[in-house]
């Protein structure tokens, strides 16, 4: 019995029947409810040429742009701040030093158990109730109420993949390391944290999608990010009497998307170059095979070779 059946048990004639019908059906709901959405769009005016018209307007797609570059900025930072903070507590939280472990700890675990949107906003009311102190002038306290609270939450989940690809680590090349007399941290800098990168790094490239999406809680707070300013051109502009939500969102949903796939491309480019990357010790050529009179030859020619030198 091969390994595939013990885990899967291939379906029969009827099984395969019934999936079947199971699929063409559900593939019908699912078009039929597309085919809802449309036609009770359309019904109410939302697919009017004269609505998707508005994005042909200079200002529209100004302020597009400054929304989507907003969002890029702060994702930017955020994802730094996040990677950096990440490998630092990951590291705390495998220190031989309990008074920094426990603190390490008691850091990721907070931040991960509080909703992201409360750490947002309670950082935007501590931001705005001392911007004057701060010398925070502007949307800074918006746009660092964000970054924080992004920093933070990420930075928490980052520390707990970086240290579970520390752990998959081989103990065999710790100790190896340690063997050739290299000390803690270069052993953590040189050793465990690039093969542990390496190892997950499809899962900092998702959790960096998480941080990307993420910025558009910045809508709460009134920072004027993709989403904000989506949400506020929808209510200002209006088009035969209606409001131009609907196709609002499908851009802005669009955009998000394809900002995700990008990335997500970016980490698959990444990933593919690291496995083709010629790293560790080259296999030396194997020379020709070597007789045993061969052998006997060449050991009598070395231990007389000494001896014809010295006379």
């Amino acid at each position: 019995m091969s390994g595939a059946s013990v885990l899967y048990d291939v379906p029969g004639p009827k099984a395969r029947s019934r999936n079947l019908v199971y699929s063409v059906v559900g593939s019908l709901a699912v078009l039929a409810l597309i085919v809802f959405v449309v036609l009770r769009l359309n019904t109410q005016g939302q697919l009017a040429p004269e609505v998707w018209n508005i994005f042909n307007n200079a200002g529209v797609r100004t302020n597009i742009r400054d929304g989507l570059l907003t969002t890029l900025q702060v994702f930017a930072v955020a994802a730094v701040l996040s990677l950096v903070l990440g490998v630092l507590l990951a590291v705390a939280r495998l220190s031989d030093h309990r008074p920094v472990r426990w603190l390490a700890t008691g850091f990721i675990e907070l931040f991960r158990a509080v909703p992201l949107l409360i750490t947002i906003y309670a950082l935007w009311v501590l931001l705005l109730s001392n911007r004057d102190s701060l010398g925070l002038a502007g949307n800074q306290p918006q746009f660092w109420a964000l970054v924080i609270g992004l920093t933070v939450y990420n930075g928490s989940v980052q520390a707990e993949v970086l240290r579970a690809g520390i752990n998959s680590v081989p103990t065999g090349q710790r100790e190896a390391a340690y063997a050739l007399g290299m000390s803690k941290t270069q052993v953590m800098t040189t050793v465990l944290i690039p093969q542990a990168v390496r190892a997950m790094l499809p899962t900092i490239i998702s959790q960096l999608v998480v941080t990307l999406k993420d910025t558009s809680l910045g809508y709460i707070i009134t920072f004027e990010e993709l989403l904000f300013t989506a949400r506020q051109m929808s209510t200002n502009i209006i088009v035969n009497g209606n409001d131009t939500y609907v196709p609002f969102i499908i851009v802005t949903g669009a955009i998000y998307v394809a900002m995700c796939l990008a990335l997500s491309a970016l980490a698959n480019w990444i990933e593919q170059r690291g496995r083709r990357a010629k790293t560790g010790i080259g296999v030396a050529t194997a020379g020709e095979p070597v007789t045993a009179t061969d052998a006997m030859e060449v050991s009598d020619a070395v231990s007389d070779g000494p001896a014809a030198t010295k006379d």
